[in-house]
């Protein structure tokens, strides 16, 4: 009788503890439904400009219109917006994505149909590298709305990433047919950068920077793209020349001290190097800049700077990539950064484990491909790598750095013609190949010309 006492006991304890959980759960849930999320401090000379007072003007007035009335669509999609953009100017997706995604999802629990807030949701979740579930989306915008051309956009990205090459060409035609604008051009140009046409490709670049207006964030962005195009091609004049440019339009634009740095490490002049992207890392959040800062500590023999810096990177987008298992709507798949950030580090086996978690997610990526094969060269698995570099080359892109590790594999596998053959699309002397793999190249490559 005692022991059943005590089981009985037992049972009321573990229900009480189950009950206590979903009480804790709900109020959460209630709490952060009805939250209100306000635009964070911008840094450095991003608070300081008349842009930043008229965003917090304008966030001021959405919040207090929805304070007064929480279905209030249209105020809720216009600060949903204004986050959106504000986590592309400062860096700071972790926080704005969530805080967008409340105020979208408020509407769509509203009406599940609403265009807008598909298109904005699709947007978050390709901005947090959750392509497949973007597309879906963006499919279903579609199908609400077949003649915006911003919903094509969507399509044409989320194909990208995912490897279908041939219908993102066609839903590019599709939105310049029904919008020509700096955002179709630019799609555009990454495609045809895709297939090997530079030529075609700055071309159509020149022509999004031309239709935008200058020192706008979108602008300044698609100048540094067309710049970056130009030094993929060797053209570094032109390339500073254009980073000058978005300066004197927006200054202290993060990504064009950014570019800037990209040149001085052309140059070897790692201390402006380390300079300029220190000054680009204090504007805005962005692990990209902090991973080509590493590059700068490395070059220049600073190793415990770039450990550290490495070691940060890596925690950062883990919980990222963490959160992003548990929640999609509040975490950033980032596996394919961490496959490069642990081969920095020489972690081969982490760097691997990573690559192929986001190669199970979209193997038909270019990029993916890529990636696994340089970390299994890395590990000294020469034929396993061979498999996934074809893949990697399906599009016939002429990007220096895919041909220059292509062609180490080949060559390493012991296939020397095909090695021979691929390293000719390409100049070893292009300062867009970063040093160390210039290193390699030349080592092993120079033989072949």
């Amino acid at each position: 009788m005692k022991k059943k006492n005590i089981y009985l006991l037992s049972i009321v304890i573990f229900c009480l503890a189950i009950v206590g959980i979903i009480i804790k759960y709900n109020y959460k849930k209630q709490q952060d439904e009805h939250r209100q999320y306000v635009l964070l401090e911008r840094k450095g000379a991003l608070a300081n400009s008349a842009e930043w007072k008229q965003v917090k003007h304008t966030s001021d007035s959405l919040l207090a219109l929805i304070k007064d009335n929480p279905t209030d669509s249209k105020s809720q999609l216009r600060l949903a917006a204004l986050y959106i953009q504000e986590a592309r100017v400062t860096g700071n997706y972790a926080y704005y994505d969530i805080a967008a995604m409340k105020y979208i999802d408020d509407v769509l629990n509203l009406d599940s149909l609403n265009f807008n807030g598909l298109v904005f949701k699709s947007l978050i979740y390709m901005s947090q590298h959750h392509f497949a579930d973007g597309l879906v989306v963006a499919h279903k915008a579609q199908q609400v709305n077949p003649y915006n051309a911003y919903v094509y956009g969507l399509l044409v990205d989320g194909n990208v990433e995912m490897g279908n090459y041939d219908t993102a060409v066609s839903y590019a035609d599709r939105m310049v047919a029904v919008r020509p604008d700096l955002t179709s051009y630019s799609r555009v140009s990454y495609l045809r950068e895709i297939f090997g046409d530079y030529p075609g490709s700055i071309k159509a670049m020149q022509m999004a920077v031309e239709a935008g207006g200058p020192g706008d964030e979108h602008t300044e962005w698609t100048r540094y793209q067309l710049a970056n195009l130009y030094q993929k091609t060797g053209n570094y004049n032109k390339a500073d020349t254009l980073y000058q440019m978005s300066l004197s339009m927006r200054p202290d634009y993060a990504y064009a001290l950014a570019g800037l740095a990209q040149i001085a490490m052309a140059s070897k002049d790692y201390s402006k190097a380390i300079s300029l992207y220190q000054k680009a890392d204090s504007v805005v959040d962005d692990n990209t800049i902090k991973e080509e800062l590493v590059d700068a500590y490395l070059q220049s023999g600073q190793q415990s700077k770039a450990d550290a810096l490495s070691k940060e990177v890596i925690d950062e987008l883990t919980a990222n990539s963490q959160a992003a298992m548990a929640n999609q709507n509040l975490g950033h798949y980032a596996d394919r950064e961490l496959a490069y950030d642990y081969l920095k580090i020489k972690d081969y086996d982490k760097a691997l484990e990573h690559a192929m978690t986001e190669y199970n997610r979209r193997p038909n990526n270019i990029d993916v491909n890529e990636t696994v094969a340089w970390c299994y060269y890395n590990k000294g698995d020469y034929a396993k790598a061979v498999p996934y570099i074809n893949v990697a080359l399906r599009t016939h892109s002429k990007n220096p750095i895919l041909l220059s590790r292509a062609a180490l594999i080949y060559f390493k596998s012991g296939n020397t013609q095909l090695a021979k053959n691929t390293i000719a699309e390409t100049s070893l002397q292009n300062p867009y190949i970063d040093p160390e793999l210039k290193i390699e190249a030349e080592k092993n490559l120079t033989s072949l010309n």
